[in-house]
Parts: structure tokens; C-alpha cells; sequence
């Protein structure tokens, strides 16, 4: 890895992990306090922000379903006006920059703009929520693969996922994103063969102290979540993984 010396007016893309400052990456604390500028998403915690430095300006460009600060090509636009005034930009994300977080984005933007950039991953969701409550991703003799699923497109886009692909029972679906979706992708994920019994749990502000958990089925999960009020963001892990969670929860 080249030295931050001889590297200058760069874009670093920082995954913040899943809101825990503890889970940060040496790598990702070394960036932001070394920041002339942070640019952050809605999903950087103020406990996060707080470890930037009080001369640091932060620019936020939070999006949400629906609502956005700015654009992705203004945020793209946004990046190389300050790529071209300072010397170590920041543009820190919730959970890792390249998982549902349209870090690759960025990163084709800033080398098409012969921008210097450099991609620090963070713990994603599914590890850092899955592991604050206590739901493994993989068990031996229960799961063996997991599948990372964005149950949210572009406006006016149809879930086009393949159903039929994650019927698996020894596959657990980790789904971000999905609480707007979530009767069509039960009912999808049912009508292509997935028992409806499969077990599954809501995850909101996962590994946080706002953390919530409800534990339910997959036929039941659109009724759980109008139950629970549960916002976003909220993780969605759907699998016998979750009968695991439940033996390691019980104290």
C-alpha cells in the first residue's frame, strides 16, 4: 500500500461499519482523523462523526428510500469539486463501501476523473448486526452458504431477483434494505418454494444502542414488521440460523 506521504488529493471510500465506532477498522479511525474534509451517508452515527476532528468540515448527503439529500451524480459531482481543493477526502459510508453501497460507483467516477482513490472496507451489515444479536450466518449442519440480497431498487424497478435460487433450507438470505418490499418478497420467496416456516428475524439499528430484534417466520414477516413499527434501517436474516440465535441468546 503506497504511504500517505507521497500520496496526495485523494478520495478515500471509508466503510463505517454498521454504526459501532468499536468496529471500525484501524485503517478506516486512521482516515477520518487524518480527514480534510468527510463526506457521510445517513447510516454514519453521530458517535462515528464525533471522531471526526472539530476543524474538519462534514459535508453530509444522506439518502433514504425516496428522499435524497443530493443525487448520486451530484454526490459523484460533489467529490472531485473537493478531490480538486483538498488533499485526503473522506467519503465515509455506513457498513463496507462495496456491498449495496454504490462505492463502485464512485470509485469508476473518480478514475474516470483521474482521481486517486483508495477503498478502506468496513464490517457490513449482515456481520455486524448478525453478530450483535447473536445470529451466526453459517452453522455447521444448518447453514452452509449465505446469500447478501438488496430487497430495494431504483424507483419505478421491479424486484428482479431469482426466487427460486435462494429455496435452499441450508441457505440463510440476509436481506438489506427490504422493509418497503417485505410483503412482496415473502410472498415471492414462498410462491417459489421457500417454507413458509422458515424461521426469520427483523434486525433495526443493528449494533447500535437503539439496537431492536423481533424474531418470526417468513410467512409472518410483513405482519411482524407492521406489529413492531419497524423502520428503517432494518436487516432481514431468514433462515434456520435464526433456531441457532435463539439457544445463544437464551442466558
Amino acid at each position: 500500500m503506497p504511504s500517505d506521504q507521497n500520496i496526495r488529493n485523494r478520495v478515500v471510500l471509508v466503510g463505517a461499519g454498521p454504526g459501532d465506532p468499536d468496529l471500525l477498522t484501524i485503517r478506516a479511525l486512521r482516515m477520518i482523523e487524518q480527514a480534510d474534509v468527510v463526506v457521510y451517508d445517513r447510516l454514519v452515527t453521530d458517535e462515528i462523526l464525533s471522531l471526526v476532528p472539530d476543524h474538519v468540515e462534514k459535508v453530509f448527503v444522506g439518502k433514504a428510500p425516496g428522499r435524497h439529500i443530493l443525487k448520486q451524480e451530484e454526490i459523484n459531482a460533489l467529490l472531485f469539486e473537493l478531490a480538486c481543493k483538498h488533499k485526503l477526502v473522506v467519503r465515509l459510508k455506513g457498513g463496507d463501501p462495496f456491498v449495496f453501497g454504490r462505492g463502485s460507483e464512485e470509485a469508476e467516477f473518480l478514475l474516470e476523473k483521474n482521481i486517486p482513490f483508495e477503498v478502506v472496507p468496513g464490517i457490513t451489515a449482515a456481520a455486524g448486526c448478525g453478530a450483535a444479536a447473536r445470529i451466526p450466518l453459517t452453522h455447521r449442519g444448518v447453514a452452509r452458504s449465505v446469500r447478501f440480497v438488496t430487497g430495494h431498487y431504483k424507483e419505478g424497478a421491479d424486484l428482479d431477483i431469482d426466487w427460486a435460487s435462494l429455496n435452499d433450507p441450508e441457505m440463510t438470505v440476509v436481506i438489506y434494505m427490504g422493509l418497503q418490499n417485505l410483503d412482496a418478497i415473502a410472498e415471492n420467496m414462498i410462491k417459489a418454494g421457500r417454507a413458509a416456516n422458515t424461521p426469520a428475524a427483523i434486525i433495526e439499528n443493528g449494533a447500535t444502542p437503539a439496537q431492536r430484534i423481533a424474531y418470526t417466520t417468513l410467512e409472518r414477516l410483513p405482519e411482524t414488521k407492521r406489529q413492531g413499527d419497524f423502520k428503517p434501517p432494518s436487516l432481514l436474516i431468514i433462515g434456520h440460523v435464526i433456531d441457532v440465535a435463539q439457544t445463544l441468546n437464551h442466558e
